[in-house]
């Protein structure tokens, strides 16, 4: 099968500018500015097969972002190549820009005085989107993520879960055949985050949408992808299965316990007590070792547990593990 984005050797440095040290440099414009290089992206290759849902992860300023500025056209390479069905995207970027959709969980597309609605309107021009077929994918984005009850409101009233809903919707009016999301659930709820989980879910299964996620929430990894990339001060560190890095260096999860009374800290043999306020309990266990299923269990035979909920590892912890139990070298840093 042909590769739908291909990468190889990738590289993008920046020159930064910085100020001369000393007395003199503290006094504006004596000493000269020098420069620096930045290294945001080191030889990155992979491939991304039509339809897949690939997680693409790392700590901050890992070079997740870089990349995929570079993959829609938004910045030029430094060195290595990319083509993206077909196309070279800082070369071909208008011809690219109708098979793409981009979503940035901090930015959003929409024009913040408008009604939802309008936005997606002018958007239909932008795109060129046919009359008869924005009308029939106007009423899927509406149905399958639920916009009815605010597409007339304006987007500066709309809460952080509507505005992604209205952005997710805004980059697929078009019909783009891949889609870039760039930390997509940052900030929102449970309830929401799990909306646009089944929708991503939806259009990957029915309509063949290739996704590309970087997100630092690993139960956005978990729910989505079966593939995970992890990039690391600009390197590939991991390119794999979700279930086998998490099994290998995630393993460990937390349960976090709210008790019906106050009660002494219980031994648990598989389990750790990492904290114990008042009537919260936080306990730490390896899957491999003990099921939430098992562990609820011994803890409800010892306490009264009014509520309780079970946070994975974050993207931080992973990739820390992956570097203190040797995947790669601290020198690959």
């Amino acid at each position: 099968m042909t590769s739908l984005i291909r990468v190889e050797h990738l590289e993008k440095r920046f020159r930064v500018r910085r100020r001369g040290r000393g007395a003199l440099g503290l006094i504006r414009g004596i000493v000269p500015r020098n420069q620096r290089e930045v290294v945001a992206v080191r030889d990155i290759s992979f491939s991304i097969q039509p339809g897949e849902m690939v997680a693409y992860v790392g700590p901050n300023g890992a070079g997740k972002s870089t990349t995929i500025k570079m993959l829609t056209g938004i910045l030029v390479p430094s060195a290595g190549s990319v083509t993206v069905d077909g196309l070279v995207p800082w070369k071909q970027r208008s011809r690219l820009a109708s098979r793409i959709g981009v979503v940035f969980g901090q930015r959003t597309q929409l024009w913040w005085d408008l009604p939802l609605v309008e936005s997606l309107r002018l958007l239909r021009h932008v795109y060129k989107v046919p009359s008869e077929k924005f009308e029939r994918r106007m009423h899927r984005l509406v149905d399958t993520l639920d916009l009815a009850t605010f597409l007339h409101r304006p987007v500066r009233q709309l809460s952080l879960g509507q505005r992604m809903r209205g952005d997710l919707a805004a980059a697929l009016i078009h019909g783009p055949s891949i889609l870039y999301l760039d930390e997509p659930t940052i900030g929102l709820d449970i309830v929401a985050k799990d909306r646009i989980r089944r929708f991503l879910l939806e259009i990957n299964r029915e309509e063949g949408v290739t996704v590309l996620l970087t997100t630092h929430d690993m139960a956005d990894v978990s729910h989505l992808c079966d593939r995970m990339m992890i990039i690391d001060h600009g390197r590939l560190i991991y390119d794999g299965g979700v279930e086998e890095i998490t099994e290998m260096h995630g393993g460990e999860r937390t349960m976090v316990l709210d008790l019906e009374e106050d009660a002494p800290t219980p031994s648990l043999p598989h389990a750790r007590v990492e904290r114990h306020e008042g009537r919260r309990l936080w306990l730490s266990f390896r899957r491999d070792e003990i099921t939430a299923a098992d562990l609820i269990a011994e803890v409800s035979g010892k306490l009264r547990v009014r509520d309780l909920t079970i946070q994975e590892p974050d993207v931080e912890q992973v990739v820390r593990r992956i570097y203190e139990e040797g995947l790669v070298e601290e020198g690959a840093r």
